[in-house]
């Protein structure tokens, strides 16, 4: 698997690893909202909400709308993807040694009669 543009899947693995933009990205996932609004459940000032306001903008995850004074915030889950389709490479791996793993598991079953000797 060869990746286009790491920089980006970097900079939303950086995103997603904080769980107070996590929490962010559900609210947004609701609507779009301001960055007080998303400050607000989070004991953080508004200056430390925009930071992390700022990184989800980098990542290409959220896009920012000023009106008049107000930042309006609304996901963008497209970024996501190349992150899901990474991790989904590293799945087909392990699904496939589990499926290995079982068959082998399956057949040394069969070989012993189906007996664990545990009865």
């Amino acid at each position: 698997m060869v990746e286009e543009h790491p920089e980006r899947l970097d900079a939303v693995f950086h995103a997603l690893a904080d769980p107070t933009r996590r929490a962010m990205l559900l609210r947004l996932g609701q609507g779009e909202a301001s960055v007080g609004d998303l400050a607000a459940p989070h004991p953080m000032s508004l200056a430390a909400a925009s930071k992390h306001v700022r990184v989800l903008e980098e990542a290409g995850l959220i896009r920012r709308e000023v009106r008049g004074r107000v930042h309006v915030c609304r996901l963008d889950a497209a970024p996501m993807h190349a992150g899901r389709e990474w991790i989904r490479h590293f799945e087909r791996f392990w699904t496939e040694r589990l499926d290995t793993l079982a068959a082998l598991l399956a057949a040394e079953d069969a070989e012993r009669g189906g007996h664990d000797g545990s009865t």
